[in-house]
């Protein structure tokens, strides 16, 4: 087994180990939006033809977990090692900064698709769903948690304590993800908030992803692919580099 290879082994146990909290939580929690807004709301939103509001739901609820989930595995574990004071062992090794990028990131996307297809499995039941084009929805699941597990990784490296890392996710995330469409479509928005929604990358990999289930979008999946995997590219770029030059974990 190869340094980086090892690496992503314990930070897949890492969460693995307290599944029940990492896994099957936000499952129960994407379960319970589910039943309370497909219940309220099922007789009253049409979004798309033929597609009941529950179904329109349920890719949303998939997509936001995965990337709250990877966003937050690759963030807690390099807070959690920086406050306890391990994260210097890893410096004595000969890994570099692509085994940390691939170790982290990479169990962060295992985290990620793991409550995806968790939320999947327990919530498909209360809707039936189609599955136009599995490509688009294999693509930008992984596209989607890869971004966010690099964006934890820049999170991880420039928090100092765990109310800067909360601050991250409260103020960046948690209003990114909700603004994104996953309970409704922009298109019912007033146009300012239409405008603004498009300059929210959580929208574009919410509505390919969905595109994937119905063929229908708010967007061309093209768009969104574009949009999507520019900002994947750029995000990850910069954990690289902030993992090359010991960002705030070299003196």
């Amino acid at each position: 087994m190869s340094g980086w290879q090892a690496l992503f082994y314990k930070e897949v146990l890492r969460f693995w180990k307290v599944g029940f909290q990492t896994v099957a939580a936000p499952v129960m929690t994407a379960m319970l939006y589910l039943l309370i807004f497909g219940h309220v709301l099922e007789d009253r939103v049409k979004v798309y033809d033929q597609i009941t509001y529950t179904s329109f739901l349920l890719p949303g609820l998939v997509m936001m977990s995965m990337l709250q989930n990877a966003f937050a595995n690759s963030s807690s574990s390099l807070i959690q090692s920086k406050m306890m004071g391990n994260l210097v062992f890893l410096l004595l090794t000969p890994l570099n900064h692509w085994s940390w990028f691939l170790a982290y990131v990479g169990s962060s996307v295992v985290r990620g698709l793991s409550v995806g297809l968790g939320v999947f499995v327990i919530t498909a039941w209360f809707t039936p769903l189609s599955f136009v084009s599995p490509v688009w929805i294999v693509v930008f699941a992984f596209l989607g948690a890869t971004m966010l597990g690099s964006m934890g990784v820049i999170a991880g490296l420039w928090a100092e304590k765990f109310d800067q890392m909360a601050a991250f996710q409260n103020f960046i995330i948690m209003p990114m993800t909700f603004l994104s469409g996953v309970f409704y479509s922009i298109h019912s928005l007033p146009p300012f908030w239409q405008t603004l929604s498009h300059f929210n990358p959580f929208f574009y990999m919410i509505d390919g992803f969905r595109h994937g289930f119905f063929g229908a979008s708010d967007v061309s999946p093209w768009l969104s692919l574009a949009v999507v995997g520019s900002c994947t590219s750029l995000i990850a770029g910069l954990a690289l580099h902030l993992l090359r030059i010991g960002f705030k974990i070299r003196g």
